[in-house]
């Protein structure tokens, strides 16, 4: 792998008059990834991460819209799905030139990365999911009152979902499974202010609810590594009290060559070990290039 300048440069595209924040590093002309972060977080978790993978590829980081720098517009001038996250990522992507290029996808990010990849399974050069489950098996008895609320979308089930968006649940989410004192506490800190700007709780209380429509799309994911084979790594905090390692074992049923790494942390992996996971990534894609490279000789 070429080396590239690691420095970091924070940009903003406009997506049919959204204003999509996101954090670019590495040479314009090496082979790209693009990171997609999780609830509740945004580009900010990859802060120590990108500069490990940009001086050998091209590292695109995008806040998804109501989420950390991005535009939030209110509920009435734009619907909370994932449909319509992939769909303003989809455009992104166009924006900014990105025509081949592995994913990273976490948490939220995932269902969004995958939806990409079924639209464009020839874009997608290789998949990275860091605790991005696509597999039921990798839910925690933590989604049952998000599961009630999908199967009964009622204002009591919904009220109940609130206690997943204070101060407190969302530092447990980064620090649980974790050595508490690896934890930047401005990473939590950043996520509840952000969260609380006018009109969110409803933003992510309509996500919860979306979410089970990527329940009914695993079927496909996973008809997708079937037929595709991406090279896909998983790299997964084994402590995570939200999605199950079992969800990470997974992955090699559809793609009996997909790689699994787990690592003794928890959902926010990258808080303790971004220096095991981005060397992890690092050879993962080193390897790509290499049988790549191998292949147009022969």
């Amino acid at each position: 792998m070429t080396t590239h300048d690691a420095s970091i440069r924070y940009r903003k595209q406009d997506v049919d008059g959204l204003t999509i924040f996101f954090r670019e590093a590495g040479s314009p002309t090496a082979p790209a990834i693009l990171l997609l972060h999780g609830f509740p977080s945004s580009s900010h978790m990859f802060r120590n991460l990108i500069p490990i993978l940009a001086p050998h590829v091209r590292v695109i980081a995008p806040d998804l819209p109501g989420f950390g720098f991005s535009d939030a517009p209110s509920r009435s001038n734009f619907a909370y799905t994932f449909d319509q996250l992939a769909e303003v990522m989809d455009r992104f992507t166009e924006g900014i030139g990105l025509t081949r290029y592995a994913i990273y996808i976490f948490d939220y990010g995932a269902p969004v990365g995958l939806r990409l990849a079924l639209r464009h399974p020839d874009q997608i050069t290789a998949i990275v999911s860091q605790n991005g489950n696509a597999y039921e098996e990798g839910f925690s008895a933590i989604w049952n009152p998000i599961q009630r609320y999908w199967a009964d979308p009622n204002s009591e089930n919904r009220h109940a979902l609130k206690e997943f968006l204070s101060p407190d649940s969302i530092k447990w989410q980064y620090t649980h499974g974790s050595d508490q004192s690896s934890v930047a506490p401005e990473s939590y800190v950043l996520d509840s202010t952000l969260l609380r700007r006018p009109g969110n709780e409803d933003i992510q209380l309509d996500l919860f609810l979306d979410y089970g429509n990527n329940v009914k799309l695993y079927p496909r994911f996973q008809e997708y590594f079937r037929e595709h084979r991406p090279p896909t790594l998983a790299v997964w905090g084994k402590e995570d009290p939200i999605f199950l390692p079992a969800g990470a074992s997974a992955f090699t049923r559809d793609n009996p060559n997909a790689l699994v790494r787990l690592f003794d942390t928890g959902h926010f992996a990258l808080e303790t070990h971004s220096a095991e996971i981005g060397a992890t990534i690092v050879e993962f894609l080193h390897s790509l290039e290499q049988a790549e490279v191998a292949a147009c000789r022969q």
